[in-house]
């Protein structure tokens, strides 16, 4: 019987002929025969679980998901913008039912107790602190504890929560497992929880609802405009700009369209955020997929910098701000991930002294590798006045192996071998010797050398390795040209 095929769930009707879930198909069928069952999809059911999550997000930035059947969300301070929360909570169940959802909603302190009473007591709304008083006529089974353990209560005749809340807990425990004890603690307020929202809640916010759709691109260009400017207002209020941006367009079909953008310096000027946005679906070539209508427009500022006013120019612009547009523009057209900078890192070792980042971040060129100065502005080292150039114009992205004869230990390389031609070597300069860090086990000592052949090409060379002290057998790279 273990491997049978079972019921994992059952709609109303089936509900009311006696079936239940947990029940083996065959006993389900020789009571009705006639019974139609589609095959079950957790992943489906997941995935369209944490989509009804995201359209949540209308009433509330902190929504989880409940599986596999439920989604929960954090209304706190939010149910007066929509009439109170027996009017927010009759809204959602109208709007599951228009989607094709039968839904059961429950308002109470903790997430626990509401998905408790949307189990057993549909439509029930719950002052903080009276969690004990409404659910303790609710049964066991409204905790969502699994069907065995229901059961196993019931046998011996504890049937409602209150025929638990008032036992001692070490005996529940040990013959049911503490996933009983702690369900039952959470619903009743007597451990505080939350409800693990999937996505943080933006730091500003700017959102328009309308009653009737709204249904032209020209409506949601309009819209953007109105929320970039409050948006701004907001940023501005606090001293901060925005960094990255959302715009989420809530459909009256449930489904939601989440646009983002970033910028490569804090902004807080309207017309550059609404251009951000119109680049990125010109990128894109999307149009919006209006449907039906968009009843909510949001706007958030997911993440934000302190913004202090730049120094102007005569003209009123501030300096770099024509070049932050245009690197702004590309990366939304073309994606952030695609506009890159060059930044100064704090290292000696050659390859790992720059690295290629986005603009407006910091970061590393590659495992193990200094970090990037901060900020988009970060100096170079300049060079002494009138000093020759220590370092190639050219620098290889992997040093090359070459064949070289040299004076050993430390002598410069007389001939060598590079791309299966031979030069020879006219003039040269050095060593500067380049030691790895401490920590650094796997690097050996380099030597380098400014070197110049017979035909006037300038080469910069290094040896791997001391001699005698790293290694008995030193090796000979080009990491770069002059000129």
């Amino acid at each position: 019987m273990k491997g049978a095929l079972r019921l994992s769930a059952c709609d109303a009707r089936a509900t009311a002929l006696g079936l239940r879930a947990g029940m083996s198909l065959a006993d389900a069928r020789a009571l009705h025969p006639a019974l139609a069952v589609v095959e079950a999809d957790p992943q489906g059911d997941a995935a369209m679980l944490a989509r009804l999550a995201d359209w949540g997000r209308r009433w509330t930035p902190l929504v989880a998901t409940l599986p596999p059947d439920g989604i929960v969300l954090d209304v706190t301070g939010s149910a007066h913008l929509f009439g109170g929360e027996a009017a927010m909570r009759a809204d959602a169940v109208a709007r599951l039912a228009a989607l094709g959802f039968a839904a059961r909603a429950a308002i109470a302190g903790t997430p626990e107790a509401a998905a408790t009473l949307a189990r057993a007591a549909d439509g029930a709304i719950v002052a903080t602190g009276e969690e004990t008083r409404a659910l303790a006529p609710l049964p066991v089974a409204a905790l969502g504890v699994a069907a065995e353990i229901a059961d196993g209560l019931a046998k011996v005749g504890l049937r409602r929560i209150e025929d638990l809340a008032l036992r001692p807990r070490a005996p529940f425990a040990a013959r049911f497992g503490t996933d009983l004890v702690a369900r039952l603690d959470a619903a009743l307020g007597r451990t505080r929880s939350s409800i693990g929202a999937r996505l943080e809640a933006p730091p500003y916010v700017a959102e328009r609802r309308f009653f009737e759709p709204i249904l032209t691109p020209e409506d949601v260009s309009r819209t953007l405009h109105r929320l970039t400017e409050e948006l701004c207002a907001m940023l501005e209020t606090h001293g901060e700009g925005a960094l990255g941006l959302e715009l989420a367009l809530f459909r009256v079909d449930g489904a939601v369209r989440r646009i983002r953008v970033g910028a490569s310096r804090p902004t807080r000027e309207p017309a550059r955020m609404a251009l951000l946005f119109r680049e990125k679906l010109a990128g894109e070539r999307d149009e919006l997929d209006i449907g039906w209508g968009f009843d909510v427009v949001r706007l958030s500022a997911l993440s934000a910098r302190r913004l202090d006013e730049a120094a102007r120019r005569l003209d009123g612009e501030v300096a770099g701000e024509d070049l932050a547009r245009l690197v702004d523009a590309l990366g939304a057209r073309l994606g952030t991930d695609r506009v890159r900078r060059i930044a100064p890192c704090d290292s000696h070792w050659p390859e790992d002294a720059a690295a290629s980042i986005r603009p407006g971040a910091s970061g590393s060129s590659s495992a193990g590798a200094p970090d990037a100065a901060s900020g988009p502005d970060a100096a170079w080292p300049q060079p002494l006045p009138d000093a020759a150039a220590d370092r190639p114009i050219r620098l290889f992205a992997h040093p090359e192996p070459i064949e070289a004869v040299a004076t050993v230990p430390d002598g410069p390389p007389l001939r060598f071998r590079w791309r299966r031609v031979l030069h020879e070597t006219a003039a040269f300069e050095g060593p500067e010797r380049i030691a790895p860090a401490w920590w650094d086990e796997d690097r050996l000592t380099r030597d380098y050398f400014r070197t110049e052949d017979r035909s006037g090409r300038r080469f910069w060379i290094f040896r791997e390795g001391l001699y005698g002290r790293e290694t008995q057998a030193p090796r000979w790279y080009v990491h770069g040209l002059f000129g």
